[in-house]
């Protein structure tokens, strides 16, 4: 249930039919900015959520604009910020802390969740028009003539960002650049420390045996190999997670597996040199192992993309993944018989 709890709650907002509606401040907090953060970094990333329902923002009244969004809190502050000093009604669907876009193709940004809360909400006795306005990063999810056969209420889709909201609401269009899709360096970067906290957070075990099976690997227990074997893992980690979607744009060829494996091959060679590697077997291994890895966990970032679709990552992914796992069993045999042969 809505209460007082709800991030940025000032007071309760009285509609005209008498609807008792939670109002919201569009100040964003030390807290709200301390809890992005942590989201950023996939610190209680599933649980980042707000209420769902219906919100006053400002001084709304019943002509005032409907502005549909995500329970994701990241997307829910974005929103309130963007919209400081307007007076709107703010629907916050329940997506189960997914962003607009995400859960547009999941489903739960969409047109049975919106008429869902639109009855819920008494929306109809709030306002005196039928009018929704919705991100149009969830177009996907959304069929405006549905919505409308089921509850009365007219869609129209705005822009892509939040920051363009208010030129919209006084405009009632959206600028050719507020349609604009961009993926800047600054826009790739933001999203590369949840990549590594989760590639290295789910591989734990795997560090422990790498750090194991690399001192073990030696005549007695070698503390500088099995360091190097966690540093060979995390070097992949950081081409596949950081250095590959950084260079998104000018790394070769659409495929994001090959745009990986050639961050990885290269600080795989950066990283026999550093470990002063004194085989040519162990060296091939470390490049074949760190590429393959970095190859992979760049396929898994096609997700946080623009560029990619469903069906292509799908006809990538069956070509891509026996290489890489053929490039690591070639990797640990080279190891295996540089050891023991």
């Amino acid at each position: 249930m809505i209460s007082e709890k709800v991030p940025g709650f000032i007071s309760w907002h009285f509609s005209k039919s008498g609807l008792k509606i939670p109002r919201i401040s569009s100040v964003i907090s030390f807290a709200d900015t301390l809890g992005s953060w942590k989201a950023r970094w996939g610190l209680g990333r599933m649980s980042y959520i707000v209420p769902p329902g219906l919100y006053a923002l400002g001084l709304p009244d019943e002509t005032s604009p409907v502005i549909v969004t995500a329970n994701y809190k990241m997307t829910y502050d974005l929103v309130r910020a963007a919209l400081e000093g307007e007076n709107v009604w703010l629907l916050v669907l329940e997506t189960y802390g997914i962003n607009v876009w995400c859960a547009a193709g999941k489903g739960t940004f969409g047109t049975g969740e919106l008429v869902r809360r639109v009855k819920d909400a008494g929306l109809g006795e709030v306002v005196n028009h039928r009018e929704l306005i919705l991100p149009l990063l969830g177009a996907a999810g959304v069929k405006g003539v549905e919505v409308f056969k089921r509850c009365g209420f007219k869609v129209r889709f705005s822009t892509i960002r939040a920051a363009d909201l208010p030129g919209y609401i006084r405009k009632g269009e959206a600028a050719g650049s507020s349609r604009e899709l961009t993926f800047t360096a600054a826009e790739r970067l933001v999203l590369t420390p949840v990549e590594i906290v989760s590639a290295v957070g789910k591989s734990l075990p795997l560090l422990g045996v790498l750090f194991l099976s690399g001192g073990l690997f030696s005549n007695g227990f070698s503390l500088a190999n099995a360091l190097a074997a966690v540093l060979a893992y995390l070097t992949a980690v950081l081409s596949g997670c950081f250095l590959a979607p950084l260079l998104l744009p000018w790394l070769p060829t659409p495929c994001f597996s090959i745009k990986g494996a050639i961050t990885g091959f290269f600080t795989a060679v950066l990283f026999c040199l550093f470990a002063g590697l004194d085989s040519i077997a162990y060296g091939a291994a470390a490049i074949l192992m760190i590429s393959a890895f970095s190859s992979f966990l760049m396929l898994n970032f096609t997700g946080s993309t623009p560029y990619t679709s469903r069906s292509g990552v799908k006809k990538e992914m069956k070509w891509a993944l026996p290489l890489q796992g053929v490039a690591l069993l070639i990797g640990v045999i080279l190891v295996v018989t540089r050891r023991f042969f």
